[in-house]
């Protein structure tokens, strides 16, 4: 059973840095940006977006709401968790799956560059994609408030002061959404040419983050492979059946430390299989936004893992 308290709270010890991602990456990536002003937008149109029945966000006050940054569209305050899939032609469908959550410090989900985008290139291969938008942390309703760098949290929730337990709780909420993402992908398999034993998850940051705690979660979810781009890089105990990994990331992010590469040390100390990518430049939140880095490659390099470990091969 892949549940281990020491790899839960070696993932919940990098809550303050994940919770801080959004902001530190705005102020990176905005010297090369040329469109870093939050500009509100309407909530768009998500027809075939499914929600997930996880309940709205205990305590949530404040209605979710978008913004555009960066050439791209956020969302905010997300209460109501839900899942917009993105199927491949059945001509082409391989019945692999993968779970796809964007990032943003668990205050906002970088709902295009790392979801959507991410889930049209997964389909043109062939791979269903499922975009999941997960429940956030609140922040200001006002997007000047939540532009401004936000302090950090007091008292006894503050993350680096919570024990690991409060802090693997304040991500309960997303786990859970996560985890209901897999057992609808799995009660629609068949409808959406989906094999229930190849769904994998794609994480970006805080999103990778959630790919891990999903994973050491126990088998409610259950994911084939994981994906972890930019995420946490923490050493970490790994189940002897843990599932195959793919990690990326830029020697120049400014948001998470590579250190000694604790999380690939760790999956090949423990026999399982992991390949990872640790490009010169990139910064944090490329993402599938066209760069003259080769961090832009991290896309290509996933596909051909997954074809590697025959998850392209239509069975």
């Amino acid at each position: 059973m892949r549940c281990h308290e020491a790899q839960r709270e070696e993932i919940a010890m990098n809550y303050r840095s994940i919770l801080l991602a959004a902001a530190l990456a705005t102020a990176s990536f905005s010297a090369s940006a040329q469109d870093d002003v939050m500009r509100p937008i309407a909530t768009p149109a998500q027809p075939t977006a499914i929600a997930l029945n996880t309940g709205p966000l205990p305590g949530a006050t404040v209605s979710e709401s978008w913004h555009q940054q960066y050439g791209s569209q956020f969302a905010r305050n997300v209460t109501e968790a839900t899942l917009t899939p993105f199927l491949p032609d059945p001509a082409k469908a391989t019945g692999t799956a993968v779970v796809v959550t964007p990032g943003g410090g668990f205050r906002s989900l970088s709902m295009e560059n790392e979801g959507w985008d991410v889930a049209r290139a997964l389909a043109e291969r062939g791979v269903a994609a499922f975009v999941l938008k997960y429940r956030l942390n609140q922040t200001p309703a006002d997007l000047e408030e939540f532009a401004r760098p936000a302090p950090m949290p007091t008292g006894r929730q503050a993350p680096g002061r919570a024990s690991p337990a409060e802090m693997a709780r304040s991500i309960a909420p997303m786990i859970a959404d996560a985890e209901a993402a897999f057992a609808l992908i799995r009660s629609r398999a068949a409808e959406w040419h989906v094999d229930p034993d190849r769904i994998g998850m794609l994480g970006f940051s805080a999103g990778a983050m959630l790919t891990m705690a999903t994973e050491a979660a126990g088998e409610k979810a259950n994911p084939a492979f994981l994906g972890d781009i930019y995420g946490p890089m923490a050493a970490t105990e790994v189940a002897p059946d843990a599932p195959p990994l793919f990690v990326a990331i830029a020697a120049d992010d400014p948001v998470i430390a590579a250190a000694d590469f604790g999380l690939v040390r760790s999956w090949q100390e423990a026999g399982r299989p992991v390949e990872f990518h640790y490009y010169e430049q990139g910064g944090h939140g490329f993402g599938m936004y066209p760069k003259t880095t080769t961090s832009t490659g991290w896309f290509e390099a996933f596909a051909s893992w997954l074809t590697m470990h025959g998850f392209m091969a239509a069975q």
